[in-house]
């Protein structure tokens, strides 16, 4: 049986309970998220758009590589942050120059912080329900 050879490059990027995964191939700049394009998927966020280039503009590579995202859970900020991670750590193997720069600007830093779980017998993670004496 043959396998296909996967071209480009291939990341993960995680960010509180968003997991994206990145593939990266020379072309255009053409970035799709889950099928639909950038625009349609983030609607009329700019940051978030900007956090996406992010990585494109520390390295000097906008509009070199066409982007192609998988990306499930979490919410909308979450999700961009994944792929901004995702997309710095497949751009940070290509070169040790990359590496070093996205390295400097912060983006190869995985932010760690998700949500504390509810416990029960209370309201939230730490907010307890109103004690009353009498």
């Amino acid at each position: 049986m043959a396998t296909k050879k996967q071209s480009g490059l291939r990341s993960t990027g995680k960010r509180k309970r968003a997991i994206a995964r990145v593939s990266l191939k020379e072309g255009t700049g053409k970035v799709t998220i889950n099928g639909k394009e950038l625009k349609a998927y983030l609607g009329a966020r700019i940051s978030y758009e900007k956090k996406l280039n992010a990585p494109f503009e520390i390295t000097g590579t906008i509009g070199a590589y066409d982007v192609v995202v998988n990306v499930q859970g979490g919410g909308i900020a979450g999700q961009a942050e994944a792929i901004m991670y995702g997309i710095a750590k497949a751009l940070a193997s290509k070169t040790a120059t990359n590496r070093n720069s996205l390295k400097a600007a912060g983006l190869l830093t995985r932010d760690s912080r998700i949500k504390e779980m509810k416990k029960y017998g209370q309201k939230k993670a730490r907010k307890k329900f109103q004690f009353s004496k009498r």
